[in-house]
């Protein structure tokens, strides 16, 4: 009688973003079992096996930003081949602002089974302590390092109305939460979650004036950053400010510098401002 193959699958199980007694079993009986896995930083995941007191027999790969489009096929051909692959990030979830994606999308694509291991998750940590609205909310992870694409990404989701939750590194943390406050107003409510599930955990919360005073200092640790949405009411309507530009051009400002100054105090998409002047002088 011939012995049917075992079906190969991935697993993208979420580990302990601080706390160790947060590993579930069934991340910890994955670790013991799979043929393979996948990590992120293979160094940190040694670590977080010997802290668990874990064997790890399987065949341990690195699979993190750079590599994972080289990893795909290798990975692929292993699941074909029957391995169960389990796909670890250095915390939280894997495919959440961590390698992964590309992964699941292509075993999606070649009929590969793909499951997941729920576990500890930054996002809806520091969503869920920040004290602000929880029923909708967006991730939008690391804003751009650069400050016109991070001015741009802002104007974007300045009339967001949902909870926005982000990420940052603690050294670019002053400069973020100043882009927030320069991009929403400084009334803006938000909270800043720092070292969560660690012993040193702490959540600021204020406005974003308020949390700006205290980013300025010095800042360590894992971050995240949790802001209220846009207050509901009538949207801005770029079109009701085209006398407002056409008054500083007529002052002496360039139609470019007018369109800047009023969308920025009137909370308008300047992209949206400048073509309705255009379209009013037509």
């Amino acid at each position: 009688m011939e012995t049917q193959e075992k079906p190969g699958q991935i697993v993208l199980a979420a580990t302990p973003i601080g706390n160790l007694s947060d590993a579930s079993p069934r991340l910890i009986e994955l670790m013991k079992s799979a043929d393979v896995v996948a990590a992120e930083d293979t160094r940190r995941f040694l670590h977080l096996a010997q802290g668990l007191g874990v064997r790890v027999p399987g065949r341990l790969i690195s699979y993190h930003e750079h590599n994972e489009t080289h990893r795909l096929a290798e990975l692929l051909e292993l699941v074909a081949g029957g391995a169960t692959i389990l796909v670890v990030s250095d915390a939280g979830m894997p495919a959440v602002s961590d390698p992964g994606f590309k992964l699941v999308e292509a075993a999606v694509a070649a009929g590969i089974t793909v499951t997941a291991v729920p576990g500890p998750s930054a996002v809806l940590t520091a969503l869920a302590l920040s004290g602000l609205p929880t029923d909708r909310f967006t991730f939008e992870g690391f804003l751009p390092r650069k400050a016109g694409e991070r001015a741009k990404r802002l104007e974007d989701l300045a009339t967001e109305q949902r909870t926005m939750v982000f990420f940052e590194a603690p050294h670019r943390l002053d400069a973020m939460i100043r882009a927030l406050r320069d991009a929403f107003g400084a009334d803006r409510p938000g909270a800043i979650a720092r070292e969560l599930t660690k012993m040193y955990e702490e959540v600021i919360r204020g406005n974003l004036g308020e949390l700006l005073l205290w980013a300025e200092g010095e800042v360590r640790g894992e971050i995240a950053v949790v802001i209220g949405g846009a207050p509901a009411g009538e949207p801005a309507r770029a079109v009701d400010h085209v006398a407002q530009v056409q008054q500083l051009v007529t002052e002496g400002l360039r139609l470019k510098e007018a369109v800047a100054a009023v969308a920025e105090t009137e909370r308008v998409s300047k992209r949206e401002l400048y073509a309705a002047v255009l379209e009013a002088r037509a």
